[in-house]
């Protein structure tokens, strides 16, 4: 079986952005360059997380190589939709992270869901335990973006901004609140 590796090194514009109203939103991680436009569709949960473990990822780089991080970035410079036409590649099942010391930049591995995948993974570079797993990772399509630290921050900012742009949550339990109101389990089920 043939796959397809979309390797941008570095990208002309590598984002998270969603269509959809709050409540129906698919989430995207969008890379152009060379003339390609691709589209992957992840869940909320990996965008988040993926915000998340990069962020991780540059402290660690600081402190451990010594590289030299650019300020937190306050505003995000790319506040723009995706690029049209959103046409999604293949839904991400893994996500793999790296640090290369040689060219001080960050890589992301966003890998297909496999056949078999049942729940949201987020992988790293340092818990490859399983070899049979590896093996199978080898036939899915992949989307690789390398990253420099600055263009690493104002991917997180734009993330998070993404992630928090939905529905409101709840101030008692958290879960997000549907214009409608939603069935809280902290009032016994009672419409809040």
């Amino acid at each position: 079986m043939t796959h397809q590796v979309h390797a941008f090194e570095p990208p002309e514009r590598f984002v998270a952005g969603t269509v959809g109203a709050p409540g129906e939103r698919t989430f995207f991680l969008q890379a152009r360059g060379g003339g390609r436009l691709v589209s992957v569709a992840l869940e909320k949960v990996q965008v988040s997380l993926l915000a998340e473990k990069l962020e991780e990822l540059l402290t660690e780089a600081q402190r451990r190589f010594g590289v030299q991080l650019p300020e937190a970035v306050t505003s995000v410079g790319d506040n723009d939709p995706l690029d049209t036409p959103v046409d999604e590649e293949f839904r991400v099942g893994t996500l793999g992270l790296a640090f290369d010391v040689d060219t001080a930049t960050v890589v992301i591995e966003a890998i297909a869901a496999g056949e078999a995948e049942t729940e949201v993974e987020l992988g790293g570079d340092e818990d490859e335990d399983d070899e049979d797993d590896d093996e199978d990772d080898d036939d899915l399509d992949r989307l690789r973006v390398r990253l420099t630290p600055e263009a690493t921050r104002e991917f997180i900012e734009r993330a998070r901004r993404v992630v928090n742009a939905g529905r409101p949550p709840c101030p008692l339990c958290g879960q997000p609140l549907d214009p409608a109101g939603h069935l809280c389990p902290r009032h016994n089920g009672y419409h809040r």
